[in-house]
This record gives C-alpha cells, structure tokens and sequence, in this order.
C-alpha cells in the first residue's frame, strides 16, 4: 500500500548555530608601541526560523529530514575584526503550521504567507578582550567563548486553515458534499472510513464570493480518546471558522449522533463549543416526502438553537440553501 502524500505531523531535532568566540589579541606593530588590545567580537549563532509559505500544504517536504542545524558564528579576530554571524536556517513550513517542544508545549505558530517564527535563537557572540579595555584594566588578556546554541526534538504540526470543517461519523456523506459543491475530488466508496486524509474545496457562491470547505476523516465516539482515527485529525477541525455536522438521513437517532459528535469536540478542546454550528441531514433522496416531512419536524424538535438544513449531495437538493446559510454565518 502506498504511503501518503499528506503528512501533518514530523518530529525534527533542531539545532541552532553556536556563539563564535572573542579574541584575545595584542596589537603589536613595529611603530605602534604599546598597541594595546584589539581582539574582536565573535558572530552571533544562526537561528532556526520557520516561514509561512502558501505553497506548500503538506509537510511531506520535511518527513525524512530528521536533522536540522543552522551554521555557527565565526571568531572574532585581530585589528577589532568581528566574525561574521552564522547563517540562519529557514525552514518553509505551510500556513497553519505550529510548534512544540517534546512535552507537547506549543513554542510558535505560522499563520500566515510570509511569516516567520523564530523557533531556536543562536547563541551569541563572545566579545574580544577589546571589550573589556578601561582606564584600569589597560591590557585585559582574556576574552569571552561563544554561547552554545539550542538544541533538540521538536514536533511541527499542521492544522489546515478553513472557512468551514465537516464534521460527521464515517459514512455520513462529507466527501461527497465537497465533491458536489467543489472541484474537489475526494475518495468516496460505501465503507467506513473511505477518507483517510482531509480534503480542500473551494466553493464558489454567488457574487463571485467563495469559501473554504475542508473534508475532515471520520469521527467516532471515544476518538478524543484515540478511538478510531483517534486525535490524529480532530486538530484541524480547531482551525475551522464554522462547523458543519453532517447526520444522514438513515440514522436512528439523529439527535444523539448530533450530540456524540458535539461531546467528542467538547472533550477533546471546549473552545471549540465556541464556533458556529450548523446540522446538515444528508442522503435525504433515501426519503419520500412524508418520511421527510416527518423527519424535519422530529429534527426540529429535538435539535435546537442552531440552524438545520435537509440536503442530498446526489440530487444537489438543497446545496444553494445550504451554501447561502454558510455565507451569511462567515459574513455574520
């Protein structure tokens, strides 16, 4: 079976560029007597600094590099020379891309084109024993070493940046929304757990307007607890503007599978109980109208204080109401 191309999550052992030292020097020239001291600063250790680059959306470009080092800063020299700084080293990461140490501690997000994050400092330069010259300490022989830079293994995470994340327990019919409003094609077949990465739509509205629609895997419940696909996904719904939860039509119980899913969020990071909801019922072709007639007014009775809406993916029923309702939430 062939790995995937999507990859959010790579453990990197960084390491930043050591301080250069300071030199201890003489001035010893053949008509300059007593020259004095001259020894120069050393240069400044590289950073490791992380840019946002919209280019990229996975981090496959980082999985087998597993060692990262930014260049360390020269020694100074005679005459006052000062080293040259080591070079930073900058990584391109996607947008949305955060970091944390090894005990999970978040150090740094990207969350923009263009941005950069320093995630190690380099140590600094040693100074020369010029920089220690007074009215009583003439002729200091001693200067400073370099400061070590930082070192170890970070974890980079990507949680992808959407206007609206689909919400749902495997089979509920997310991708074929997103391929049914979107150019997005995202496998679709009728077992579980038939998405195994998240997919990325642009939705077109009218107005010329659009937005986001990210195809989150499959939820199930306990997967805040690593059931399933576990927390692997659950972080980028964190990311999300709005909540689509999807239900299907066929389902026992619509309301409680609405509020399983509403719990696993609510386990896994309350913020996320702050986002604006909306139920989508999906696969409502399965019905004739009386049944659908008769599911509406039972949803609308056991799910309330947030907007639903009965949709079918295969007969587009519904797809604009559901896109206005979308827009006017984003805009709102």
């Amino acid at each position: 079976m062939a790995s995937s191309n999507f990859i959010d999550y790579v453990k990197i052992f960084f390491r930043s560029g050591n301080g250069g030292a300071g030199a201890m020097h003489l001035r010893r020239e053949k008509y300059v007597p007593k020259g004095g001291p001259d020894g120069g600063d050393g240069g400044r250790g590289g950073n490791v600094i992380l840019r946002g680059n919209s280019q990229y959306w996975t981090l496959i470009h980082l999985k087998y590099r597993k060692h990262v080092r930014a260049e360390d800063g020269e020694s100074g020299g005679g005459n006052l020379r000062h080293g040259a700084d080591g070079k930073d080293e900058i990584v391109e990461v996607p947008v949305g891309t955060v970091a944390k140490d090894e005990n999970g501690n978040l150090l740094c997000e990207v969350t923009e084109n263009g941005d950069e994050q320093i995630l190690l400092q380099g140590g600094r330069g040693g100074k020369g024993n010029a920089f220690f010259k007074s009215s009583t300490n003439q002729t200091p022989r001693y200067s400073q070493p370099g400061e070590q830079g930082a070192e170890g293994w970070y974890v980079l995470e990507l949680k992808l940046l959407a206007d609206v994340g689909l919400v749902g327990f495997p089979n509920a019919g997310k991708s074929t929304l997103l391929a049914s409003v979107s150019a997005a094609k995202p496998k679709i077949a009728d077992y579980a757990f038939t998405t195994l990465e998240p997919s990325l739509g642009i939705v077109e509205c009218r107005d010329m307007r659009s937005f986001v629609m990210a195809d989150i895997p499959g939820i199930i419940e306990g997967a805040h607890a690593g059931k399933g696909l576990g927390l692997r996904f659950l972080r980028h719904i964190e990311r999300n503007s709005l909540l689509l939860f999807m239900v299907p039509a066929d389902s026992d119980n619509i309301a409680a599978d609405y509020r399983t899913l509403v719990g696993e969020l609510e386990k896994y990071n309350p913020e996320m109980l702050d986002k604006k909801r909306i139920l989508a019922v999906s696969k409502c072709d399965l019905l004739d109208d009386e049944l659908l007639a008769e599911l509406t007014r039972e949803v609308q009775q056991t799910v309330k204080d947030i907007p639903k809406v009965f949709i079918s993916s295969v007969t587009e029923h519904n797809l604009t109401q559901l896109k206005d309702m979308i827009l006017e939430l984003l805009n709102d």
